[in-house]
């Protein structure tokens, strides 16, 4: 943890994040529904799930406060996970249909 001293969020920003959580996510559900985005579903639905993600890791695991160093671990790791993944999957011929 970090040696200097930061500010925590106050309830009422617990009250903000947990409202702006619960739009995204009616907004995720809500992209489902909606015949006209059947093409764009999955890009939209990882892009709120990742803003949802940064959102909770940033606040409620407190990592928004922490030295930039950590910030830059965590998210080297987040960008390098998919990156991987999406290798994993094109070397097995899941991305291409083979």
């Amino acid at each position: 943890m970090s040696d200097t001293a930061h500010a925590h969020p106050t309830p009422r920003d617990y009250w903000l994040i947990a409202l702006i959580l619960a739009v995204i996510t009616g907004a995720e559900v809500s992209v489902t529904y909606i015949d006209a985005l059947d093409s764009v579903v999955a890009p939209l639905l990882i892009t709120m799930s990742a803003a949802k993600f940064a959102i909770v890791v940033g606040y409620f695991m407190h990592l928004k406060y922490e030295q930039r160093i950590y910030r830059n671990l965590f998210l080297m790791g987040i960008i390098a996970a998919p990156i991987l993944f999406g290798t994993v999957l094109l070397t097995f011929g899941v991305l291409i249909g083979d």
